[in-house]
């Protein structure tokens, strides 16, 4: 006797299967960020706790604590609060705040004066951190090993739009930020199509900061490609989706506003031996 196969859609009693359609994200075009809330969540490298990344007003990322806390248990200098997926430092005069991670991470020291509650939670998360590195699912802090060095500089300086920005990697390993259709990263780098050129350029400082030596540093010079590739590469997008308007980001932008005193440690004298190359798609 041969058993009958149930029809499609229906389980062995003939009861119907209840299917579960996958709800693509989304961002709505009047969202100030286009990074997706899945692209917002990671892990401190020191202390292996969750960390939500949110964008400043400046542009640059901060890492919040995931859990909101009572606004009297936290200074007024660590509040922050979240409007439109940018997190803002100061209150939103309600009773919660968010705090920056870096207040409660016990591989750091406090930036500000905490009370008995974030005391106690700094301890929760140094308990936390030692039975992770004792199950072996964190590894100690140690100092990495160098990357062999290709030429440039591990965080080069990139002049686009008119404004300076440090970059966080070298300019090879710089990756497109974009949401691909299956839901990952996408894995093509920026630095494909027309490249800039490295130039010695003068040291120049914002409108209210104190005057620098008239000192020459490389700069990865954008300035001569088109508008429309140097968006590409502040918004950190590979060629193929900068022409895509509705694809989201899964990771920040990694440019910091470059400030000549605050990142003295990366100006360079020198024009690198190398320039990158492009990668060649097959």
């Amino acid at each position: 006797m041969c058993p009958t196969p149930a029809p499609d859609g229906r389980h062995w009693d003939g009861s119907p299967r209840a299917t579960h359609r996958p709800r693509p994200l989304r961002v709505t075009t009047t969202s100030p960020s286009r990074l997706l809330r899945a692209g917002q969540t990671g892990r401190c490298r020191h202390c292996g706790h969750r960390i939500d990344l949110y964008q400043r007003p400046d542009q640059r990322p901060i890492a919040l604590h995931p859990a909101e806390l009572a606004t009297t248990d936290v200074p007024e200098s660590c509040r922050w609060h979240l409007s439109g997926g940018i997190a803002y430092p100061h209150g939103d005069n309600s009773t919660w705040c968010r705090i920056p991670h870096a207040v409660l991470c016990p591989h750091r020291t406090p930036t500000c004066q905490a009370g008995p509650r974030l005391e106690a939670i700094r301890r929760q998360l140094a308990v936390r951190t030692r039975r992770l590195i004792d199950t072996g699912a964190l590894a100690p802090a140690t100092p990495q090993p160098a990357a062999p060095h290709t030429g440039g500089p591990d965080r080069p300086v990139v002049q686009l739009l008119l404004c300076r920005y440090l970059a966080q990697q070298r300019l090879e390993d710089l990756r497109c930020v974009a949401q691909t259709r299956h839901r990952h990263r996408c894995p093509n780098p920026i630095l494909a199509g027309p490249a800039g050129t490295w130039k010695l350029l003068p040291t120049t400082v914002q409108h209210g900061q104190l005057a620098l030596p008239d000192v020459l540093m490389a700069v990865y010079d954008l300035g001569h490609l088109s508008c429309g590739e140097q968006l590409r590469w502040r918004t950190q997008r590979c060629p193929a989706h900068a022409t895509v308007p509705g694809a989201a980001d899964l990771a920040l932008a990694c440019w910091e506003p470059f400030d000549p005193l605050l990142h003295a440690a990366h100006i360079r004298t020198r024009l690198p031996h190398s320039s990158p190359r492009l990668h060649r798609r097959g």
